[in-house]
């Protein structure tokens, strides 16, 4: 069964960055796409990133061009390098492969 286990949230300033992994057990993920999803508090989880086995990579609208999305299929592990933080960019993050989720991490960016 496939685990997804998130690392790297915290707190940053506006214009700071910060880098999640999400690492997964079972080999079968490096054939499927992985990618990010995010919840702040009193919406809906919303699409970051997505990036599928053959590295081909969605993003919002909201963060493209300041989120990036990458995966290492040998390691089974997909990472978010987000930068120029913004104080909307707060949430818990969750790391996502078909079926799956991570338990999340939180990301808050200060003004």
């Amino acid at each position: 069964q496939v685990q997804l286990v998130e690392s790297g949230g915290g707190l940053v300033q506006f214009g700071g960055s910060l880098s999640l992994s999400c690492a997964a057990s079972g080999s079968i993920v490096s054939r499927v796409p992985m990618g990010w999803y995010r919840q702040a508090p009193g919406k809906q989880r919303e699409l970051v990133a997505v990036i599928t086995s053959g590295g081909s990579t969605t993003y919002s609208d909201s963060v493209k061009g300041r989120f990036t999305v990458s995966r290492d299929n040998r390691k089974n592990t997909v990472y978010l390098q987000m930068n120029s933080l913004k104080p909307e960019d707060t949430a818990v993050y969750y790391c996502w492969t078909p079926g799956r989720w991570g338990q999340g991490t939180q990301v808050t960016v200060s003004s």
